[in-house]
């Protein structure tokens, strides 16, 4: 029986136990002097429907964990896989095949050692299957009966319930917690194994890079030179992105909330924010098929004869595009919270609207408008696709736009795909990489929420 269907039974046992709660606290309601119960019906459904569901629950995702592990005992044990290979992928190969027909995902098997492995797969699937449903049955029956039997009129169902429902928040806040804890441990270590092979100072300070993941013996630290990936990341998604995505995205946000009409507004605010749902892939296309080959006329129309198909500029211009929704949105929320008393008082002391937008409106709106700058341009130096296809592979350390050049995030695609193994310096180098990303992320969140604090304390 799949997880699903044990979930799915989860599910509808801990539906069954609702009703029955709920319907025993309705008896209690009725037989009580003045139909007073200490908790309302409706907390005594969810403590009798919580006890079901969710230890059958736990219970149905541990077994679909544990339960392959059990199974492939089961068939180790028997006398037909005596004869398999004792490691490596011709065994994992037969194993899987006879599995497969077992489950009735292949027709038939086309190893003669996987034919005697059939049976007894099929044998223990449905054995821990059977096992796994019965126990599922068990464990909700005996949290219900348990809760069931609890029940009583002055019975402090709501507390629990409540308890309860705080215990299931703070799981799910260690849950994106302890990811964020395990990225950070992944890329910690790994970053350590790299910079045992490679030198530090080589990495961060080094002006060449070209890590070849085939090549064998002592790699040479020389050719793990990140700064023109950083060089290339800032340039193209810090300096030229933003260079678009500021300007428009702060001037549409005024406009929008200062000069468009209601109707205007209604339907330019949401063609606007459409941008943010486009797929970066889409973005790509765009850059690499129209953009790049117009920026590449343009610089040789103007006399730059070496103009590359494939640029920062093109990228940069691109990704800008993409990110004007971060600065708009954010920038037209903080403009519009800004109070009405705010723009009147100053319309009354003389000022002219222009005079009002520049000297209170922005000023008031700054600590979100900076938050969406922030926001944006970690949302740049992060983008992997529209530099794949647009700004090209050469780790060029120039401040020529129309060159090609390479960001850290492709570099980090490059050296995790592919067939290097993952005990060598150059794809260990991507955690490297993605530790130098996480940090100058964090760096940039930081000193956004300390200028926001201390201008929004000014300005009070």
């Amino acid at each position: 029986m799949s997880p699903a269907i044990l979930l799915l039974l989860a599910f509808g046992l801990g539906l069954v136990g609702w009703l029955a709660g709920r319907s025993r606290a309705w008896a209690f309601r009725r037989a009580a002097p003045g139909g007073r119960i200490h908790s309302l019906p409706q907390f005594h459904a969810w403590y009798v429907g919580l006890w079901v569901a969710v230890p059958a629950i736990l219970f149905a995702l541990l077994w679909e964990a544990i339960s392959p592990a059990l199974v492939l005992q089961h068939v180790l044990a028997d006398p037909a896989a005596a004869t398999l290979p004792t490691f490596g992928f011709e065994r994992e190969a037969i194993m899987g095949e006879a599995r497969a027909v077992a489950m009735g995902a292949a027709p038939a098997v086309f190893n003669s050692e996987a034919e005697g492995l059939v049976e007894p797969f099929r044998i223990a699937i449905t054995r821990y299957n059977t096992l796994g449903l019965v126990v599922t049955l068990l464990i909700a029956f005996a949290g219900g009966a348990f809760s069931f039997l609890r029940l009583r009129p002055d019975f402090t169902a709501r507390t629990r319930v409540e308890r309860a429902v705080m215990g299931l928040l703070l799981l799910a806040s260690l849950v994106a917690i302890l990811t964020t804890v395990g990225i950070v441990a992944s890329l910690v270590f790994e970053t350590v194994r790299f910079f045992g092979m490679v030198s530090p100072a080589d990495f961060l300070l080094g002006t060449h890079w070209a890590p070849d993941p085939m090549s064998s013996g002592t790699p040479d630290g020389s050719v793990f030179g990140a700064i023109p990936l950083f060089w290339g990341t800032i340039y193209i998604g810090a300096i030229i992105a933003m260079a678009v995505a500021i300007p428009l995205g702060l001037m549409s946000a005024i406009y929008l909330t200062q000069y468009a009409e209601p109707r205007v507004r209604s339907i330019v605010k949401p063609l606007l924010e459409i941008l943010a749902g486009v797929p970066t892939v889409v973005y790509g296309y765009f850059a690499a098929l129209t953009v790049a080959p117009a920026v590449r006329d343009a610089a040789q129309a103007i006399g730059i004869a070496n103009a590359s198909t494939e640029s920062a500029m093109a990228a940069g211009l691109v990704i800008g595009v993409m990110i004007i929704p971060f600065v708009s949105s954010m920038a037209d929320d903080s403009i519009a919270a800004v109070p009405q008393a705010m723009r009147d008082g100053s319309l009354a002391m003389g000022a002219t609207r222009a005079e009002t937008i520049r000297k209170v409106l922005v000023p008031a709106a700054l600590p979100g408008i900076v938050a969406g700058i922030m926001l944006a341009v970690s949302r740049a130096i992060g983008e992997t696709m529209i530099v794949v296809m647009a700004a090209g592979a050469a780790a060029n350390l120039s401040a020529n736009p129309f060159e090609s050049m390479t960001t850290v995030t492709f570099q980090i695609v490059a050296m995790l795909t592919g067939e290097g193994s993952f005990d060598h310096p150059a794809t260990l180098s991507a955690f490297a990489l993605g530790m130098v990303l996480f940090l100058v992320t964090l760096t940039l969140n930081f000193i956004a929420l300390r200028v926001v604090k201390r201008y929004r304390e000014a300005y009070e």
